[in-house]
């Protein structure tokens, strides 16, 4: 009876293993399209950003409003200078969105005008197999 209790704690063990890598890898690979979604944005190509969003992303805001918004918001900031990563989450549910596969990741950034700033941002896993940005908040740091 040990026996089998002992195999059935290391199954579940490696089970657990396995999805915590399984995890980590998703979040990295979601971070990797966060970083260059974000250098698309820095160099002020708001219109390359949305196409390289998400479908739902695109669903939710047309190219030409997502535009005037970054010029609103971003522009003003002028160059990003340091982001930091503060953190990421791996989720399967998040308010206001499809289920599905999200990183929710957050970086501390300073720009030209000053700072620091928080960025929210998250890629989805989306129809296509790749990670792509379903959302991006950016709030003075408190």
């Amino acid at each position: 009876m040990n026996r089998k209790l002992s195999i059935a704690m290391l199954a579940l063990l490696l089970c657990s293993v396995a999805f915590a890598q399984d995890e980590a890898a998703k979040r990295e690979a979601a971070q990797q399209s966060a970083r260059s979604w974000l250098a698309i944005v820095d160099r002020g190509d708001y219109g390359t950003s949305w196409q390289e969003a998400s479908s739902f992303f695109q669903t939710k805001i047309s190219k030409a409003d997502w535009e005037k918004a970054l010029q609103q918001v971003r522009t003003p900031l002028g160059a990003a200078g340091s982001r930091t990563l503060m953190g990421s989450l791996y989720q399967t549910d998040v308010s206001d969105a499809p289920k599905g596969e999200y990183v929710i990741i957050q970086y501390k950034v300073s720009f030209a005008s000053g700072g620091p700033f928080i960025e929210t941002i998250t890629p989805m896993l989306d129809k296509d197999g790749k990670w792509r940005v379903s959302g991006y908040f950016i709030k003075p740091a408190q």
